[in-house]
């Protein structure tokens, strides 16, 4: 049976094609719905190879390359905070069905032009504000159906397809640039995105709902604030411990994601896609493993554990990726582990939110906290940018602030109360 507590007005709207099943094999068609939507939106991870087609066919320089990125993590996360009242009202279909129109909608609009202002508006908002809504009625749909001890399971599941998308996406986006041009490719993704995301949308559903009280497993023992609401939420100072913590560690691994074609070209040439996919296994590899592990140790020892091992992992990149000719097996194999570390945060912190503040609000709740990857995202990758562009194309700058700002994150962890068993 479902673990969770009815949600209001949400079962009409959430009937779907799923509801014919068994609820065994229903919470897991939600649970890899969501998973594939997320591989749909996950193009947001091969920037890395965009921005060098938008240099080579547009003629961008500098920070432009990576503005539209930047815009559009800062706008999917802000969408977050609108997408999950949405889909705490509504349900996730009708949530994730707009989102992909406008992931749609956004990349057919760049498809026409090569106009900056363009693709801040096509890709930076629309594309932002379509993969937040996505993207938040993925997880909470899923949440729904388990248990507490499958939290960190599940989520990673869900979330680990956004992670995973550049293993195809990459090899994808380099034939289309090579044989369709940039705005070839962006016109195919948005018929392809578009209608992906909207069809995977039809079968999440939220669970019915249970007798009263039974859904009082879906939040840990002891919890802290069960099924709190957003102001609730935004008076207890762990909030903002994780807010501050989720922008470092996501902000960083960012940095990375938004530039590793470029980094991998000088030691894997016309091959450096493969580095892109290679990360987004670990990525992906991540999300999962985090989630498994912060069940059995804890939320808190897995986010400490991620945070060092993650400032580690800079400091080794920077004679990694600054040497010309360094083995492309060790570059892989540290970009590989960094999108490990990456991904991790997005298992967790979802996983947090739901034991710390249970599933009434939690669609809102995960968008206002979310708000700190993409203001992460924004300010680090477009600092990465900037300093890569004064010291002449290194990185040596950019993970060693990565790495600093990790450690003071690490730092922060201990610094979180929580009544949830640890």
């Amino acid at each position: 049976m479902p673990f969770t507590p009815s949600q209001d007005g949400a079962l009409a709207v959430n009937r779907s094609i799923s509801s014919e099943l068994p609820a065994g094999r229903r919470r897991w068609v939600v649970t890899f719905a969501g998973t594939g939507i997320n591989l749909a939106l996950g193009v947001l991870y091969t920037w890395s190879m965009f921005k060098e087609a938008i240099s080579k066919e547009f003629g961008w320089k500098g920070e432009q390359l990576n503005d539209p990125y930047a815009l559009c993590c800062l706008v999917f996360s802000f969408a977050m905070i609108l997408a999950g009242r949405c889909q705490d009202k509504l349900g996730p279909r009708l949530t994730a069905s707009i989102g992909g129109l406008l992931v749609g909608i956004g990349l057919l609009l760049i498809s026409r032009t090569n106009s900056y202002l363009a693709w801040l508006l096509g890709f930076g908002v629309l594309v932002g504000t379509g993969i937040g809504f996505g993207y938040s009625s993925a997880t909470p749909a899923a949440l729904k159906w388990f248990p507490p001890a499958k939290t960190g399971l599940v989520a990673g599941l869900v979330v680990g397809g956004f992670g995973l998308a550049p293993v195809y996406l990459s090899p994808l986006s380099k034939y289309l640039l090579s044989t369709h041009g940039l705005r070839g490719a962006m016109f195919i993704y948005s018929v392809a995105f578009a209608l992906a995301v909207c069809t995977l949308a039809q079968l999440l559903a939220n669970p019915p709902p249970t007798p009263t009280g039974a859904g009082r497993a879906t939040t840990a023992p002891g919890a802290a604030a069960t099924g709190a609401i957003p102001r609730e939420m935004l008076h207890t100072p762990t909030f903002y411990l994780l807010w501050l913590i989720y922008f470092i560690g996501a902000g960083a691994g960012l940095m990375v994601i938004s530039s590793i074609s470029g980094m991998a070209k000088k030691s894997l040439g016309d091959a450096a896609f493969v580095a892109v996919a290679v990360m987004a296994i670990g990525n992906a590899a991540g999300r999962i493993g985090a989630g498994l592990l912060s069940d059995r140790i804890g939320r808190r020892r897995t986010l400490l554990l991620v945070l060092l091992f993650q400032a580690l992992l800079m400091l080794v990149a920077i004679p990694v990726a600054g040497t010309k000719g360094m083995a492309a097996w060790l570059l892989v194999l540290v970009a590989t582990l960094i999108g490990f570390n990456y991904g991790a945060h997005l298992s967790l912190l979802p996983s947090y939110t739901k034991d710390l503040w249970g599933l009434k609000s939690f669609g809102m709740n995960y968008g206002i906290l979310f708000t700190a990857w993409g203001v992460g995202g924004f300010v680090l990758s477009r600092l990465q940018q900037m300093l890569t562009s004064q010291s002449g194309g290194s990185f040596t700058s950019s993970f060693a602030v990565a790495a600093a700002l990790l450690l003071a994150g690490a730092a922060l962890t201990l610094a979180i109360k929580t009544a949830v068993k640890e």
